[in-house]
């Protein structure tokens, strides 16, 4: 995972659902830091999240993790 963030960007940590969660988000996983690269959307509101090191992650719509989501400034 890339550590690069533009020099105007902050990182807040943030609770995240199915209908919340961005590309770009910061889950961790079984304790290593996993990107979001890209959402899938599924039935019943569930999504399923494709992390930059290839591995699939499946949100049911009453999963609540925390990320860390970089904010940029404007």
């Amino acid at each position: 995972m890339s550590g690069w963030a533009p020099k105007s960007a902050s990182a807040a940590t943030v609770e995240i659902t199915s209908t919340s969660v961005q590309c770009g988000d910061v889950i961790q996983v079984g304790g290593q830091p996993c990107r979001v690269t890209n959402l899938v959307q599924l039935p019943h509101g569930s999504k399923q999240l494709l992390f930059e090191s290839g591995e699939l992650l499946t949100m049911h719509t009453r999963t609540r993790l925390v990320a860390v989501r970089v904010l940029r400034g404007r």
